[in-house]
């Protein structure tokens, strides 16, 4: 059975620094690609940051310079830092790993709020 844990959400200030974690099992996070979403009040989920399976990062246009996706593929971990957060960052974080067509899996979703 897959699973993904994730852990490091919670309350900053405007300008601080969190990080993100997600622990797989029952996966590789070698051979899959990883990926952070977050879904803020009355909006749609959208894509923040993807680690392929061969170490190439993108990220969306909102959060690039500030945040870092990285994996650990020995803990089987991938991780999300987050530096110089706005209150537009505050949002649930989701954690989401992509094998192939039809196989892609969901962490629980943690908040993340930034305080002004």
């Amino acid at each position: 059975q897959v699973q993904l844990v994730e852990s490091g959400g919670g309350l900053v200030q405007a300008g601080g620094s969190l990080r993100r974690s997600c622990a797989g099992s029952g996966i590789s996070f070698r051979t899959s690609r990883m990926a952070w979403y977050r879904q803020a009040p009355g909006k749609q989920r959208e894509l923040v940051a993807v680690l392929s399976s061969v170490d190439t990062t993108n990220y969306s246009d909102s959060v690039k310079g500030r945040f870092t996706i990285s994996g650990d593929g020995a803990e089987n971990t991938v991780y999300l830092q987050m530096n110089s957060l706005k209150p537009e960052d505050t949002a649930v974080y989701y954690c989401y790993a992509w094998l192939r067509k039809g196989v892609d899996y969901w962490g629980q979703g943690t908040q993340v709020t930034v305080s002004s």
